[in-house]
C-alpha cells in the first residue's frame, strides 16, 4: 500500500508541474500577444501622425507662395526683389532659433546651401559653378531671403493654428539668358523677362518638412483690372 501510495503522489505532483508550465507559456503567449497588438497600435498612430505633419507641410508651403505673391503685386519693379533690398511683408522673428516643432534653423546658412551648397558665405564663382542641382552656370538662381515666420502670423486674426514654420526664397528664373542673375531680363528674346522663381520650405514637428519651386509671371494691368493677379 505504501508503493501504491507514493506512486500516486509522484504523478499528482508531475501532473502538477506540467499543469504550471502550460499556465507559464499561457501567460508567455497571451503577454506576446499584448505587446504585438500595443506595438501596432503605436505604430499605426506614428504614421497617421507623419502623414498628418506631411500634408500639412505642403499646404503651409503653398500658402507661404499664395502670400508672398501678393506682396510681389506691390513692387513695381521685380529687380529691386531678386536683389535682395525689398523684403516681403511677411516677415517675423529672428533669423535663426528653435523651430516650434523641434530643431532647429539657420536661414544665412540654408541661404548658402541654397546657392553653393555650403553652410559659409558663397562666392561668385562658387554660385555660377555647375553642379546636378544647378547647371545653368552663370545663369544659376541666386536665392535672396525673402519671407519667413510661423503660419499662425499669417493672419493677423489669429485663426490659423499650426506648428509649421515657413521660409521663402526668391531668384531670377532658371530661363533667363543674360548671365545676370541679379537682373531680371530686358531683351525681347529672354525667355526669362517678366518672370522670377520662388521656392517656398515648411518645417514641422517629427522632422516634417516639404519644398515647392514655383515660377511666377508679370501680368498687365489690363489683367489686374479683371481680377487676374498673376500666374504660377
Amino acid at each position: 500500500m505504501r508503493l501504491q501510495h507514493a506512486s500516486i503522489r509522484r504523478l499528482v505532483d508531475s501532473e502538477q508541474g506540467v499543469a504550471l508550465i502550460v499556465a507559464l507559456m499561457a501567460v508567455l503567449l497571451l503577454s506576446a500577444l499584448g505587446m504585438g497588438l500595443m506595438l501596432t497600435t503605436t505604430t499605426e498612430t506614428l504614421i497617421t501622425n507623419n502623414y498628418r505633419d506631411s500634408v500639412e507641410a505642403t499646404y503651409a508651403a503653398d500658402a507661404a507662395i499664395e502670400r508672398v505673391v501678393q506682396d510681389l503685386l506691390t513692387v513695381p519693379d521685380w529687380n529691386d526683389v531678386i536683389s535682395g533690398v525689398k523684403k516681403s511683408a511677411f516677415v517675423y522673428g529672428a533669423t535663426s532659433g528653435a523651430l516650434p516643432g523641434g530643431g532647429d534653423i539657420d536661414l544665412a546658412k540654408a541661404t548658402n546651401m541654397l546657392n553653393c551648397g555650403t553652410a559659409s558665405d558663397c562666392s561668385i564663382a562658387a554660385m555660377n559653378a555647375w553642379t546636378a542641382e544647378r547647371p545653368w552656370t552663370d545663369n544659376n538662381p541666386r536665392w535672396q531671403l525673402y519671407a519667413y515666420g510661423l503660419v499662425t502670423e499669417m493672419i493677423e486674426t489669429g485663426t490659423v493654428s499650426s506648428p509649421m514654420y515657413v521660409v521663402v526664397w526668391v531668384a531670377d528664373d532658371q530661363a533667363e539668358n543674360d548671365n545676370d542673375p541679379t537682373k531680371d531680363g530686358g531683351l525681347a528674346n529672354n525667355p526669362g523677362k517678366g518672370v522670377i522663381a520662388l521656392r517656398a520650405e515648411s518645417f514641422g514637428p517629427n522632422g516634417a518638412h516639404k519644398v515647392i519651386e514655383v515660377t511666377v509671371a508679370k501680368t498687365d494691368a489690363t489683367g489686374l483690372e479683371r481680377g487676374y493677379t498673376g500666374q504660377r
